[in-house]
């Protein structure tokens, strides 16, 4: 609690006490004070709401959160189809090729993520390998680059994130008693239905805890977008930068992240609720 308290609650409020005032250009900070002393001593609360009235009237931003949903809910979806393959290998490989499975996966860790997404910029210009073979197939016209689109942002959220699939996955995987597939299958199950019946349901915690791990920052993803993604992969991520560092309009930019927050962690928190009484129903039952 202390270090979420020192980390998490304490920038937090003071972002949005920043999210309530007013920009100010030419002078530092850039905002008004919430409090305000009058000459004769008298303290006043001047509170702005006029922030997040701009972020519900100008579709930029509408459009900025939902890109923001998109990108991150479909990389996803990705990560997991990829990574739950991945995940069943490593689970089911012996203990030594384990291992290696595993360093494999977080080799990547090794190298900044920044640097890896610059280098995938050669993979996607026009002249990358990527291209030209996409261009090949007929799926690119001669010429045309992965780079600056929306195909090259998902690529590079599901490359830099599905370590964090994997890793939760692989976990819950190695956990799971695998003679229970025997069993099934001397019941009479055929492969798929022992995978639907007994490995799916008991690796859901690891599914959950995966797509939380690669959902919630990808949504505040800036970098990948940014290097990766054209004029049309506006997200959130992109939209704090430019408020802060461009227009340097920091009650705004702080309103775009106390909402960018809420929107994660209210549904979040209604969902873990869900599952503790579907958790607590299931185990008096």
């Amino acid at each position: 609690m202390l270090w979420l308290g020192l980390f998490f609650a304490v920038p937090f409020l003071i972002v949005a006490r920043i999210s309530f005032a007013e920009a100010v250009f030419g002078q530092v900070p850039p905002y008004t004070p919430l409090l305000e002393q009058a000459a004769n001593g008298a303290v006043s609360l001047r509170v702005h709401i006029s922030s997040y009235a701009l972020l519900l009237q100008d579709p930029l931003y509408v459009a900025a959160y939902l890109r923001s949903l998109l990108f991150a809910g479909v990389s996803t979806l990705f990560c997991l189809l990829i990574g739950y393959p991945m995940a069943y290998g490593i689970a089911r490989a012996k203990p030594v090729m384990r291992l290696v499975l595993m360093m494999l996966v977080i080799l990547p860790f090794w190298t900044s993520s920044l640097l890896r997404t610059y280098a995938m910029i050669g993979i996607f210009k026009a002249n990358g390998w990527l291209s030209a073979a996409l261009a090949a197939v007929g799926v690119l016209d001669p010429g045309e680059a992965v780079l600056h689109s929306n195909l090259a942002v998902y690529i590079g959220i599901v490359y830099n994130y599905l370590p964090f699939m994997v890793l939760p996955l692989a976990a819950t995987l190695m956990r799971l008693d695998f003679t229970l597939l025997d069993a099934a299958s001397d019941l009479g199950a055929r492969p798929w239905q022992g995978f639907l019946r007994i490995t799916l349901p008991l690796s859901m915690p690891g599914i959950i805890a995966g797509c939380l791990l690669v959902f919630i920052p990808a949504v505040g993803e800036f970098v990948i977008p940014d290097l990766l993604g054209g004029p049309d992969a506006l997200t959130i991520g992109r939209v704090l930068w430019t408020e802060f560092f461009t227009n340097r309009d920091w009650p705004l930019a702080s309103a775009v992240a106390v909402a960018m927050l809420l929107l994660i962690v209210i549904p979040t928190l209604v969902f873990e609720y869900l599952e503790n009484r579907r958790e607590q129903r299931e185990a008096t039952s």
